[in-house]
Parts: C-alpha cells; sequence; structure tokens
C-alpha cells in the first residue's frame, strides 16, 4: 500500500468519508523529527491492511494544518469514521501508533 498525498482538495473524500481508519502525517520537508519518522509511516503503511496512510504537508495545505490545530510537526492523527480518534506530536514510536490501529 502506498502513502497517499493529502491535499486541501482530497482530505473530506479520502480521510473524513473513508470506511477505513486513516492515519495521517502532518509533516513539513525541512523538519527534521518529520524526516526521522517518514520512514515509519511508510511501514506502517506497507505492514498494516485495512486502514488508508497518508501525508498532509502543511506548507502547501495550511487550511488542514490550522482546521487540526497542528501547532508542531510531526503531528500525526488517526481519524476513525471522520472523528478524530487519537494524536501524536513530535517523534513518536512505531508500536505507539499500531497500538492506536488495533
Amino acid at each position: 500500500m502506498n502513502v497517499l498525498k493529502i491535499t486541501s482538495n482530497n482530505f473530506e473524500q479520502e480521510v473524513l468519508k473513508c470506511d477505513k481508519p486513516v492515519l495521517i502525517d502532518f509533516y513539513a520537508d525541512w523538519c527534521g523529527p518529520c524526516k526521522m519518522m517518514s520512514p515509519i509511516i511508510d511501514e506502517i503503511a506497507e505492514e498494516k491492511t485495512g486502514i488508508i496512510v497518508g501525508k498532509v504537508n502543511i506548507d502547501e495545505a495550511q487550511d488542514l494544518a490550522v482546521k487540526y490545530n497542528v501547532m508542531s510537526i510531526p503531528t500525526i492523527i488517526i481519524f476513525k469514521d471522520g472523528n478524530i480518534y487519537k494524536e501524536f506530536v513530535g517523534v513518536t514510536s512505531k508500536e505507539n501508533i499500531l497500538n492506536e490501529l488495533n
């Protein structure tokens, strides 16, 4: 499974209307901790079935960062049924994320 590029244009369809849990990584290309999380997000996308994994570049989708109160990055939000289920701010272990997806 590939990591989806989530934008302001496809957010509603890909995240809010999705019938599966959706893990979204809010990041920026210039963010060091985001670069540390990127391989973890990619691994989760490859290994975990039954979920959607996407990334939001906050420089390209500032409206989404504001809407979901993303004050520092990386911020990872798990959505279930269009609602925020769990949020992680900063570098987080793969195990912590997977525990919330089970």
